[in-house]
């Protein structure tokens, strides 16, 4: 993704080697992804009708929350932001008019998921025909609008897809095994030296060796700061499983159910499902892990071969050191569940265009860079501690010590604002970090952490208004389940 990005926004006027080992496989998941992802493929000025197929893919509407409140509950947060009446959003309004569920009254998304629809027609066109066409070469800056949804892929087949792309754009691909990482007297990286291509030098080298960090911590030693006294989920396991999407279908969402030590994670793809078990080892071993795993997601067949994962959650002080960028993994991580990794990525290439440096090494482009992108992870930390804090369950010691866990600064005062009113524009983590109010208030109310009422105003306001927004959600819902094509409909069409 970098290597691609970085030749689309410089073209030649920038060399671009993207050194790689057989022998050192990639982390094998990362199926799911923002609706974001949509500024990446579109600055590289690929249609997704080019890469889906190649990919196995599938769309993504949502993530569905599978007993997170209670067993046999679930609630939806979609790519939808929530209308508006008399200046008040509809979850405001169902505070005071709602009569169903939270997700179900103020979303179109959710009878789309339960229908298993396609968010585009047979033609090709998008349902929400405002949002339709591309944004050429756009951003995240860019994102004025929600995106109704984003990807499932197979991360393998992607990065042998956009390495090809890459390749046949001018980008040298250099396949070898690092032995040795040079640096020069002031201790900036002067060269990698590899086993058959010798030493590589270069000007900005950018660590994408994930969790090990060769470049940023083991070499240059940067330290890297643990979340996990927050979020200890610390491991995973994950499984391949065959699926017949011909008879079954294909659900355009990602399901995250919450499980006795952490949350099992289901993920449909176009010939199979992705799942996996994120956990922490302070609770179960892996053995367990992955005996609940199977039992969950594929009972008999002890044939697929299982993917242990040891995952590092923090991220570095500063991910911009010295004349080396960390890029994904090597960055930050803070657990899938709400598939932020491949968002981090985007972000902190993105960024890295932006504050691109040049022969005189401006320490304020470096800065201004380690600050934004720290910005956005620490904000999603405080999203993600917010699910665990507000989940309803506490059926198991790891459940039950949810409440027992230290929380970042600043979320205490949210949650307690929460715990009284809706939260507002003002009341949310107040940098970029890739989710907006609608996010906060649909985890809130869809975990069960409900204020005892509306905001006083909204008894002082004639509901008419409110009422025909929530009547046009369920109008526009069917109407679009009816008209719409399936998921594997559709995405058989592009095959």
């Amino acid at each position: 993704m970098t290597a691609t990005y970085l030749r689309a926004a410089f073209g030649d006027r920038v060399d671009v080697t993207l050194v790689e080992s057989k022998r050192v496989g990639t982390i094998g998941v990362g199926e799911a992804t923002f609706s974001t992802v949509r500024h990446f493929f579109d600055f590289l000025g690929l249609d997704e009708r080019e890469w889906l197929p190649k990919c196995a893919g599938s769309y993504k509407l949502a993530i569905r929350f599978e007993n997170w409140r209670e067993p046999g509950h679930h609630f939806y947060h979609p790519f939808e932001r929530l209308r508006v009446a008399d200046g008040f959003n509809l979850a405001e309004w169902w505070l005071a008019e709602g009569t169903g569920e939270y997700d179900q009254d103020c979303f179109v998304t959710p009878a789309l998921c339960e229908a298993q629809r396609s968010p585009r027609n047979l033609d090709g066109s998008l349902f929400a025909a405002n949002l339709d066409g591309s944004l050429g070469r756009s951003t995240l800056a860019e994102q004025r609008a929600q995106f109704p949804y984003a990807y499932h892929f197979d991360a393998d087949l992607l990065a042998k897809f956009l390495a090809e792309y890459g390749v046949e754009r001018g980008i040298r691909h250099v396949t070898d095994d690092v032995l040795e990482v040079g640096q020069d007297e002031r201790g900036w990286i002067s060269h990698v030296r590899t086993r058959e291509h010798g030493d590589i030098t270069g000007d900005l080298f950018v660590d994408c060796t994930g969790f090990r960090g060769m470049l940023i911590n083991q070499t240059l030693g940067e330290r890297f700061d643990s979340f996990q006294d927050v979020l200890p989920n610390n491991r995973a396991v994950a499984l391949r499983v065959p699926r017949d999407v011909e008879r079954l279908g294909i659900n355009p969402y990602t399901t995250a159910t919450a499980a006795p030590n952490g949350w099992i994670w289901t993920i449909p793809l176009f010939a199979r499902n992705g799942h996996g078990y994120v956990y922490s080892d302070e609770y179960c071993t892996p053995e367990e892990a992955e005996r609940t795993l199977r039992e969950f997601v594929a009972p008999g067949q002890d044939d697929l071969q299982a993917n242990h994962i040891r995952m590092r959650i923090g991220r570095n002080e500063r991910s911009w050191v010295n004349n080396c960028v960390a890029i994904g993994l090597s960055s930050a991580f803070v657990e899938p569940l709400e598939s932020t990794g491949i968002f981090f990525i985007q972000h902190g290439i993105e960024q890295l265009v932006k504050h691109f440096p040049d022969e005189r090494w401006d320490p304020t482009l470096r800065d201004n860079y380690n600050a934004r992108v720290g910005h956005v992870v620490d904000g999603v930390k405080e999203f993600l501690v917010l699910h665990y804090r507000c989940a309803q369950r506490n059926d198991t010691p790891y459940w039950k010590e949810t409440d027992l866990r230290p929380i970042p600064d600043g979320l205490g005062e949210r949650l307690e604002t929460a715990s009284r009113v809706l939260l507002d524009d003002n009341g949310i983590y107040p940098y970029y970090h890739g989710f907006e109010l609608y996010s906060w208030n649909t985890m809130l109310l869809g975990l069960g952490a409900v204020p005892p009422g509306p905001r006083p105003a909204l008894p002082l306001i004639d509901p008419t208004n409110a009422r025909a927004e929530f009547a046009g959600v369920r109008r526009d819902a069917a109407q679009l389940v009816s008209a719409l094509p399936s998921a594997y409909e559709y995405l058989s069409s592009i095959q």
